[in-house]
């Protein structure tokens, strides 16, 4: 496997696939890791994936969960409040604020000890063919030193001026939704309590971000007003005048750096190409006001790495990857949709619209939990069951949320006390229920075969515990007694009885070999 691009995305997924057991190649074309943070949060589903790959214990040090993200008006009236769970519906916080490169580091840290991943730094791709049964690379450092790798599989995770995907003439769809904004990384010199720790200031005087950005960091971003040159913006002295609203000076604070960006509402309309692939940055880019640029990229190497698995064992075709786009697109548009729609609140700089605005939003206030970047969205198409029609049935295609269980005497998160990839789970023993056949496809998959039980019935032999109660009112709303789930957490689909579980494994298994 050859991944092009080592940020967090080429990293997640070449530390996914890695440990799946494939000998990943990695080339960045930076010889040394970016000091400075671009992300600034990842959220509980994110947190998930990066816990899977070991890094959990690390949260605390490069992370602050955020209590809540507010909207607020010029005179501090809350618009739009979201109220952000410590422990969210996958067990971690629904958003943890970070310094993104002490993330890159622990993930650097993760990928060095895994010997079958190799990190080419100081190389960029200048060539790409791909010959229909492998896909060979060149890559041209600083010194013009050229190198030839070839690959079964090429994924470009090279950002938003990816190569790949210019290379490969990928075309895209721009909605055409951008501001210039002065970003601020500061480091406050004394802690200092902010709460809510994430606020959107949807002042028209000068609308203005204000983030967590990990422990003793904050962001703040300002927006270019009309007439205002990029140049004019982008100076310290105009990034300490509009600090010093917040109490942020040059004597309690240090300015890491300012700039001035702009973003994106734009993603592929290709995001597979014969055996190249784009993920993250190079098949989207989204306005930053769901903080979900980021969490994105991460789902897409998530629901690629393990289907690339499958097709490299064998145990799928290459048709598999096909659902991939299909499946990814919708969730990338309704995100960028959704921070498209939050930014149109934000970027307002007329009194008068602003005074409109306001008055509608106050009008029907309240507070939400998790509506800023619709985490967990189910999907809607692709690798899911159908049952004897074309539409998914519910709840397939939904997120499998994760509680605490206890499983050989062991009391963790699912993930962590049972383990991650393919789940049947029931309220019955699914070995029990199923024909030799499918058990014998199933287990060679990796599949976890869960007994789930009740607080009580521990002394069910091999049972897993529903310690926080969430996986059998799951099966109980659900009116099944078995869900099968995909590695990337979703839903495949729900079976009643045997007969229905032996129809869903069976789907399944054609799903992977069409």
């Amino acid at each position: 496997m050859l991944i092009v691009g080592y940020g967090p995305i080429g990293q997640v997924l070449s530390i996914l696939l890695a440990t799946r057991g494939w000998r990943v190649l990695v080339v960045e074309r930076w010889e040394k890791p970016y000091t400075l943070p671009r992300a600034t949060s990842f959220d509980g589903e994110t947190a998930r994936t990066l816990a899977s790959l070991g890094v959990a214990d690390a949260f605390t040090e490069i992370g602050l969960p955020a209590d809540a993200y507010d909207w607020r008006n010029a005179e501090g009236s809350s618009l739009l409040r979201v109220e952000l769970a410590e422990r969210g519906a996958h067990g971690w916080p629904e958003t943890t604020t970070m310094h993104q490169p002490a993330l890159e580091a622990v993930l650097c840290a993760r990928a060095e000890r895994l010997p079958q991943l190799r990190v080419l730094r100081g190389y960029g791709a200048t060539d790409l063919v791909d010959n229909g049964t492998g896909v060979e690379l060149t890559a041209t450092d600083t010194a013009g030193e050229r190198l030839r790798c070839t690959a079964s599989w090429v994924i470009g995770c090279d950002g938003a001026n990816s190569f790949v995907r210019d290379h490969i003439g990928v075309r895209g769809t721009d909605l055409g939704f951008s501001f210039d904004w002065l970003l601020c990384d500061v480091v406050l010199y004394e802690p200092r309590v902010f709460s809510p720790l994430n606020v959107q200031h949807c002042d028209p005087a000068r609308p203005t971000t204000a983030v967590g950005s990990g422990p003793g960091r904050r962001r703040w971003e300002f927006m270019r007003l009309p007439g205002e040159s990029v140049a004019e913006l982008n100076r310290a002295e105009t990034a300490w005048r509009l600090l010093e609203r917040f109490d942020v000076t040059p004597e309690n604070a240090t300015l890491q750096r300012h700039t001035v960006y702009s973003f994106q509402a734009a993603w592929a309309d290709e995001w597979r190409r014969g055996r190249v692939l784009l993920a993250g940055d190079a098949a989207h880019l989204m306005p930053p006001f769901t903080g979900q640029g980021m969490c994105a990229g991460i789902r897409d190497a998530l629901n690629l790495s393990w289907k690339l698995d499958l097709v490299l064992r064998g145990a799928a075709g290459e048709g598999l990857l096909d659902s991939y786009p299909r499946e990814r697109v919708d969730h990338v548009r309704e995100a960028i949709d959704t921070a498209v729609r939050l930014g149109r609140v934000l970027c307002v700089t007329d009194a008068a619209t602003a005074a409109s605005r306001d008055a509608s939003l106050l009008a029907g206030m309240d507070t939400g939990r998790g509506r800023q970047h619709g985490m967990g969205a189910p999907l809607r198409t692709g690798l899911l069951y159908t049952g004897i029609g074309t539409s998914p049935v519910p709840p397939a295609g939904e997120v499998m949320p994760q509680g605490r269980v206890r499983h050989e005497g062991v009391t963790g998160l699912f993930d962590e006390a049972v383990g991650t990839g393919p789940v049947l789970l029931g309220s019955a023993d699914p070995t029990a229920a199923l024909e030799e056949s499918q058990l014998t496809f199933l287990t060679g998959l990796g599949t976890r075969l869960v007994h789930m039980v009740a607080l009580g019935d521990e002394e069910t032999p091999g049972a897993v515990v529903d310690v926080d109660e969430v996986y059998l009112p799951l099966l109980k709303a659900a009116r099944a007694r078995f869900l099968l789930v995909r590695p990337d957490h979703h839903i495949y689909g729900a079976a009643r009885t045997s007969r229905e579980l032996t129809a869903l494994v069976g789907q399944f298994r054609s799903g992977l070999l069409d």
